[in-house]
């Protein structure tokens, strides 16, 4: 008995051991891609205008029946489209023709006025598989696809706009940190300039004040040699007598009368 308790305690510590070496792995490709990225679009390799729906419900005349479908592209119907349809399991009929009436996710009605070339019993059942058929379906499909990359293309603008303006709103106060030191680096090389020109002008003035006082010393000496340089031309006829009195030259008593030639 305690060999079989002890193998029994054995078995249940290596039970977690199992479990983790148990552990299954996709077998992945070695270029890490599962399967193609088709965004959602259309796959070539898919005939769109195929799909498969159960009958959900009827109305009392058995010609308008609501079909629930898995694959909800059933969505782009409009009222008025046209599709054909077979019962599963009966492909060798020929193909019933409704008219979508409404839609709704994962649902649509149809009317049908005969059900006679693809089901002989006179109404559909509750659960009854169709096999549908609508080329208008796979346009739409195809429509909606072009949209949808178009929207994606919107939607891509829009979020580098908003990438912007998030930076923008998440770096605000870096940015205005940044701008206030940058002006304040050009207010301070402006006082700097200013100062600088206000110091070059009170130098200009002490220079000017020397040439002044240069210029009018040499304007003074320049006025006494312009005077003393003065060439004088006048000519003594009777004020000469009165300038020889005045400076005690023997001269006459009168002034001598002007010599006629």
């Amino acid at each position: 008995m305690k060999l079989v308790g002890h193998l029994l305690f054995a078995i249940l510590l290596s039970l977690p051991f199992l479990a983790w070496g148990m552990i299954a792995e996709p077998d992945l490709p070695n270029d890490g891609v599962v399967s193609a990225d088709m965004n959602h679009a259309m796959d070539p390799n898919i005939n769109y205008a195929e799909f498969t729906g159960r009958v959900s419900d009827k109305d009392d005349s058995s010609r308008v029946f609501k079909v629930h479908v898995e694959n909800n592209n059933s969505k782009f119907f409009r009222a008025g489209d046209s599709l054909y349809f077979r019962v599963q399991g009966k492909e060798d009929e020929q193909k019933c023709k409704g008219f979508v009436r409404n839609v709704e996710d994962n649902y649509f009605s149809m009317h049908v006025e005969n059900l006679s070339p693809c089901w002989k019993e006179g109404y559909f059942r509750r659960g009854t598989v169709l096999k549908f058929d609508s080329k208008v379906l796979e346009s739409r499909v195809f429509e909606a696809m072009k949209y949808r990359e178009l929207l994606i293309i919107r939607k891509d603008d829009f979020l580098k706009q908003l990438n912007g303006i998030n930076n923008f709103l998440w770096t605000f106060d870096q940015q205005k940190v940044k701008v206030a030191a940058n002006y304040d680096e050009q207010i301070v090389e402006l006082q700097r300039a200013k100062q600088k020109a206000l110091d070059d002008l009170i130098q200009q003035k002490q220079e000017q004040l020397v040439l002044q006082t240069e210029l009018m010393r040499r304007l003074t000496e320049m006025d006494a040699s312009l005077k003393y340089y003065q060439v004088e031309r006048r000519e003594l006829l009777t004020d000469r007598w009165n300038l020889d009195h005045d400076q005690a030259l023997p001269v006459g008593q009168r002034p001598q009368e002007l010599k006629k030639e």
